[in-house]
């Protein structure tokens, strides 16, 4: 079984990855920011570095999603090759910090891939306020982070929502985190846990 957590910067993917996997026994594959070559670079200069980086975190899911297929485990993954056509690259193109030439190709790109790939079993959609993303940011503490702006992380939240409100791909579950704390309330993660149950055995 494939399932993916989606989710805007600071929504607690990752963390929320990791102890799902750890509760069901999944294999987690989550997303790669320590050996990202273009993500320091994005940040200090995202009109020079955009396009790169956006191709980069696309081949990187898509060996993951391929990967994912062929091992026939029970996998989790930390965000989805989706996000990054749907609501990154688009981003940055409507902001001006990819022109149309670039763009264009890493659509084409993007679409050649997606072809060829199943979306996964169910998607977890981590729904997050402007406020609680930019304190869960700022708890975590990583330096190429403390630039993002309040209106770079409100655009991503309108595209991450109409993405969602048209997601076809399979399964969709939506899980509103702003008053939720997985790591140190028990009972928040077993209430996720219990929604992912019911939704696991075709109960909705």
């Amino acid at each position: 079984m494939h399932i993916a957590i989606a989710g805007n910067i600071g929504a607690g993917k990752t963390t929320l990855t990791k102890l799902l996997a750890k509760h069901y026994k999944w294999e987690a594959q989550l997303e790669d920011v320590v050996d990202n070559p273009y993500l320091d670079d994005f940040y200090n200069q995202m009109e020079r570095w955009s396009f790169n980086l956006q191709v980069y975190f696309l081949n990187s899911r898509f060996r993951q999603v391929l990967q994912i297929r062929q091992s026939g485990k029970d996998i989790i993954q930390d965000r989805t090759i989706y996000e990054d056509a749907h609501i990154f690259a688009p981003n940055l193109h409507a902001m001006g910090l990819m022109t149309n030439r670039d763009y264009e190709n890493y659509r084409s790109l993007f679409d050649l891939m997606e072809s060829l790939v199943k979306g996964p079993d169910v998607l977890i959609y981590l729904r997050s306020s402007i406020p609680n993303l930019v304190s869960q940011i700022h708890k975590r503490g990583r330096d190429y982070e403390n630039s993002i702006s309040i209106d770079y992380l409100s655009r991503l939240n309108e595209r991450y929502e109409a993405w969602i409100h048209g997601y076809n791909k399979g399964k969709l579950l939506i899980i509103d985190v702003d008053n939720l704390n997985f790591v140190d309330n028990p009972e928040d993660l077993g209430n996720v846990i219990n929604t992912i149950d019911a939704e696991i055995n075709g109960l909705f």
